[in-house]
């Protein structure tokens, strides 16, 4: 499959909430669409555009708006760290996973974001994008029976 990836724009916050949905559907077992509006959720989407915020998405190259994937990274609010901690963000759709999407947005994300000695992201125990992300150099710094938290320094 061919697909095509842009920079996220502040327009884009739709798309977010959709992809944020697609990033908790790890099983058969759909969740309710609005649990995207948890607050433990919600803080990776809403309000997207503000400073710092930057990521990519992944179209089909063929049928142009048939989304695919994105991946993206926010700094938490109230960050006054001189060297700020983005959080990423990610999800390939059900049925476009295991095709490289995933590598190519977070290649991609990383390449575009130097400027970040470490990024950090949570996931849970049994998700398989953690595999991915070890590929991608995160480590687990915090583990529970519900949760994971990865942590890469660039």
């Amino acid at each position: 499959m061919d697909y095509v990836i842009h920079p996220l724009t502040a327009a884009d916050e739709p798309i977010l909430w959709e992809m944020l949905y697609q990033a908790l559907r790890t099983s058969a077992d759909a969740p309710p669409r609005d649990i995207v509006q948890q607050p433990e959720y919600a803080r990776h989407v809403e309000g997207w555009g503000r400073p710092g915020d930057t990521g990519f998405v992944a179209y089909d190259a063929e049928k142009k708006d048939e989304l695919l994937g994105a991946a993206w990274l926010r700094l938490p609010p109230g960050e006054s760290d001189a060297n700020p901690t983005p959080e990423l963000a990610f999800a390939v759709k059900s049925g476009h996973r295991k095709r490289g999407i995933g590598a190519a947005l977070l290649t991609q994300l990383v390449k575009a974001n130097p400027q970040y000695s470490a990024v950090s992201i949570s996931a849970g125990p049994n998700n398989p994008v953690v595999r991915l992300y070890d590929r991608f150099g995160f480590k687990i710094v915090q583990q529970s029976e519900n949760a994971v938290t990865l942590r890469r320094e660039i």
